[in-house]
């Protein structure tokens, strides 16, 4: 009788399930593969790569990046798809950015030149940018599309340019100029 389950609190029958998700080398779907595998797989060759050239900014800001998708998909609980590694690589691009505005501000061209190669490693990872007039033509169309007439009807525009561009433009610069052509 001691051993009896049902006087234990527990099911007759009870399964132990790890609550720890998946590893990325663990049974993956293809779909998965095939959709972010993509830039995760060029991230880590890069760090083999760099590690086999011994190329320490590369190796550096590759890691970085490789830890903030990580961080993501921990917190978030899931497997992250391309758009949302493309979202974190933008991120850390802008992060780059702020610190090589606070460098110039302090005066030391030393980490200006850090932080300029940190933003060219990355940038390498992400689709081919939007030029200025395909991002105006972009958002001109946008603006028709969604029949917006007044900055008031801005959140509509960028509801319906955000999936467009992710990935292949910042989106302070993309936001801009929205309300600079909604206020024409």
């Amino acid at each position: 009788m001691r051993n009896d389950p049902a006087k234990r609190g527990w099911n007759s029958v009870s399964l132990r399930v790890d609550p720890r998700p998946i590893s990325r080398n663990a049974c993956e779907s293809t779909s998965r593969y095939n959709d972010t595998m993509d830039t995760i797989a060029k991230l880590e060759n890069a760090l083999k790569e760099a590690m086999r050239a011994g190329d320490q900014v590369k190796k550096r800001t590759v890691r970085m990046a490789l830890a903030a998708i990580k961080q993501a998909e921990i917190d978030r609980q899931v497997s992250l798809d391309e758009a949302a590694v493309l979202a974190i690589l933008q991120k850390e691009i802008k992060m780059c950015r702020e610190s090589l505005d606070e460098a110039r501000q302090a005066n030391r061209p030393d980490l200006v030149a850090e932080a300029e190669a940190e933003i060219a490693v990355v940038n390498a990872f992400l689709p081919q940018a939007f030029s200025a007039d395909e991002l105006k033509a972009l958002v001109e169309a946008a603006i028709a599309e969604a029949g917006a007439d007044s900055p008031a009807d801005m959140g509509k525009v960028m509801k319906l340019l955000v999936p467009r561009i992710q990935g292949r433009a910042p989106g302070d610069q993309v936001s801009q100029l929205v309300r600079q052509l909604l206020q024409k």
